[in-house]
């Protein structure tokens, strides 16, 4: 097999690998024992000082592995281990994008998409910020999204479950 082939299939399936971290993380360990540093992202906007969050520590603790495994891969002869932190690097942008950018609005860079799949991640997320507390959530992960939320909503349904992202 190729390099270039066998890297690529590494960084996808790190990529690939991080949707279930993701949820693992944030049902097990921020609804669970780190909620101290989640809570103030289930607050409406107006209850939150500032434009960070605590909740935005968890950045930095993705971060840590993917350059773990940059340093790794560039100083061993364990190369393939720096595209696992490509992977934790892209799956760690491609959150950002949807997750700050497109479903909270914290930066304004891109207008709100209207496909089914955009839509089915809003409401999804909409659906686990209805809960303000830690318990009783749903919808944990990010891009893997429960197939009841694909389903057709009157407007005023769909903009109350969405509008949970931005209050």
């Amino acid at each position: 097999m190729p390099n270039w082939l066998l890297y690529t299939l590494i960084t996808l399936a790190a990529y690939v690998g991080m949707e279930f971290m993701a949820w693992f993380t944030h049902k097990f360990v921020m609804h669970g024992f780190l909620w101290k540093w989640h809570e103030d992202h289930h607050l409406p906007k107006h209850e939150k000082e500032g434009f960070f969050e605590k909740n935005d520590r968890f950045f930095l603790v993705f971060a840590i592995p993917s350059m773990i495994c940059y340093i790794t891969g560039s100083l061993t002869v364990h190369f393939w281990v720096l595209f696992v932190g490509v992977g934790i690097s892209l799956y760690g942008l491609t959150y950002f994008l949807i997750h700050d950018v497109y479903i909270h609005r914290r930066f304004s860079w891109f207008k709100q998409l209207d496909g089914s799949y955009s839509r089915a991640i809003l409401r999804a997320h909409g659906a686990h910020h209805a809960k303000r507390t830690k318990e009783e959530g749903e919808s944990f992960g990010l891009l893997v999204v429960d197939p009841k939320f694909f389903k057709k909503r009157s407007r005023k349904e769909d903009d109350a479950l969405i509008k949970n992202n931005v209050d």
